[in-house]
């Protein structure tokens, strides 16, 4: 089974702009959304798309399936996802021996820059950047398919740790 393990953070700072060495724009939509699956097409730069079945999430852990769809394919899914759509920049910004992305949200969630790092297992030690915030992973209303329901930038709670 595929599986996806990451970490997430609000971004702190604008130290990360530094390090990047590659990004692409990215359209996603979400065709369907519940407890037990979510069901994306993503478009990158116009050019690829990739059809994903995530499961439920475990702590940071998820099973995760991408399947290539033809790109005149995915522009009518991604019809079909209206008004369920995230837009956004994703940089690669290398940090600690991992690649971490950055993610600046366009749209309806301008604003939003959360980064992500994906890891090999659940408790692998991670070198936090300076420019990593307040850890997001549990927080539901950062999840793109969240985000895609509901237009905005998710209040921040103070008292959150």
């Amino acid at each position: 089974m595929a599986e996806e393990i990451e970490r997430k953070f609000l971004v702190a700072g604008d130290g990360w702009q530094q390090a990047i060495t590659g990004h692409k724009r990215l359209v996603q939509g979400y065709l369907s959304s519940n407890a037990k699956a979510t069901v994306r097409i993503r478009i990158a730069d116009d050019q690829r798309a990739v059809l994903t079945l995530k499961g439920p999430a475990e702590g940071i852990s998820r099973a995760e399936f991408e399947y290539d769809v033809p790109l005149d394919d995915a522009w009518q899914m991604l019809g079909l996802a209206q008004p369920n759509v995230v837009e956004k920049t994703r940089y690669l910004v290398p940090h600690g021996g991992l690649t971490w992305e950055v993610d600046v949200f366009a749209g309806a969630h301008a604003g939003l820059i959360v980064a992500e790092v994906e890891l090999d297992a659940v408790d692998q030690a991670i070198d936090m950047p300076d420019w990593a915030g307040r850890e997001i992973s549990h927080d539901d209303r950062y999840a793109n398919a969240s985000l895609a329901r509901v237009p905005g930038v998710p209040s921040v709670d103070p008292d959150a740790a």
